[in-house]
């Protein structure tokens, strides 16, 4: 039962997520970090372990897939994992597509990790850049044109809208300030000679072209609250404490029903002798976890820049106990963080595509050294 009191038994330090001397930290929770808990005290690492069967993470360097985009400018991005509430794509454009795009299933949230252009939407162009966010809501009629030199972009579709989270105690404008977005200036886009304009409808992972007489982005204004927008990482108000390692959960970015998108961001370090400074071990068991490494370093370690990291709930992860033993030695010499990671929680269990599970094959396992 939840209570305010918390039961102790057996050998457990005094204070949580630190002082641990030579104990694994490993937490059972419910709710995404949220609901109850308990935290077992172990001996042993509990990642060191074999897995065969579905629940078998997968870890893969975005250089490992080749989204159809990628060769082809009517080629669309690979889908890489999915369930009822969302998918999970990566997608690789190189050429602007010469059609326009409407999601008619749900919203979608790009992640650019590589590249530069234009989303040109009916509602004006938002230019793009590495670190931002691009949020399409759902029907809205849009096409990428990446400049020079192509891009890797993550994109999250959500059924459900995606929504900033309800303000908490600390008002409206942490760690997400919505002032800080960039909302597209009403554009016509003028008609270049063609009879047709494709648009096509994506739905259910098919889609559906219809061909209109005029460039369908001649939208002369717009009003209202419903709109795209773009939003960098580097605007993004980061959390932080110096006696405990706060949980995912604190650095919540954008949601939507079964779909929560997360930074983590570079940021002062714990500072409070005793402190762990990596993410505890944790079965965070409602939830399956996507990390995506944008790049940066922790504590002297270079993160692999475009690994995906796929965590089933119910299964154990966490930074390996040589990354952790690290950053215990240099307590004192690093004083920062400099991760930067996208991460995606999903309340229902995903499903890897038959493309993902062939290049991770393909590639052999990885064994990245920090996971969140």
């Amino acid at each position: 039962m939840e209570s305010f009191t918390h039961l102790r038994k057996g050998v457990t330090p005094r204070r949580i997520h630190a002082d641990l001397e030579g104990l694994k930290d490993d937490e059972l929770g419910r709710g995404g970090f949220e609901g109850r808990t308990a935290h077992l005290y172990r001996r042993h690492d509990p990642t060191r372990y074999r897995s065969e069967g579905p629940l078998t993470g997968v870890d893969i360097a975005a250089s490992a897939l080749t989204p159809a985009d990628k060769d082809d400018p009517s080629g669309a991005p690979l889908l890489m994992f999915s369930n009822a509430d969302c998918r999970i794509s990566l997608s690789m454009r190189a050429e602007p597509m010469p059609f326009y795009v409407r999601n008619v299933d749900g919203d979608e949230l790009h992640f650019v990790h590589q590249g530069t252009g234009t989303f040109v939407t009916e509602f004006g162009p938002l230019a793009y850049r590495p670190g931002d966010y691009v949020y399409i809501p759902k029907a809205t009629t849009y096409r990428q044109v990446p400049d020079g030199g192509g891009s890797c972009v993550l994109v999250v579709e959500a059924v459900d809208e995606f929504r900033v989270p309800p303000a908490g105690v600390l008002g409206r404008h942490f760690p997400f300030d919505s002032a800080l977005v960039v909302i597209p200036e009403a554009a016509v886009v003028e008609d270049d000679g063609r009879d047709e304009y494709e648009v096509r409808l994506y739905h259910s992972g098919q889609h559906t072209s219809i061909y209109y007489p005029h460039d369908p982005c001649d939208a002369e204004g717009w009003r209202g609250d419903n709109f795209p927008f773009t939003f960098n990482i580097d605007d993004y108000n980061v959390i932080t404490s110096e006696s405990v390692h706060l949980p995912p959960t604190v650095h919540l970015f954008m949601q939507a029903t079964g779909v929560y998108v997360m930074n983590f961001l570079p940021r002062a370090a714990e500072s409070v002798p005793g402190t762990e400074r990596f993410p505890w071990y944790h079965r965070n068991v409602d939830f399956d976890e996507i990390a995506f490494f944008h790049g940066g370093s922790v504590f002297g370690i270079d993160l692999p820049p475009g690994l995906i990291s796929h965590a089933p709930q119910g299964t154990h992860h966490g930074a390996a106990e040589k990354a952790r033993e690290r950053s215990r030695r240099r307590f004192d010499k690093d004083t920062r963080v400099e991760w930067k990671i996208i991460a995606v929680d999903t309340r229902r269990r995903l499903v890897p595509s038959e493309a993902v599970l062939t290049a991770a094959a393909e590639a052999g396992a990885a064994d990245p050294e920090i996971q969140i």
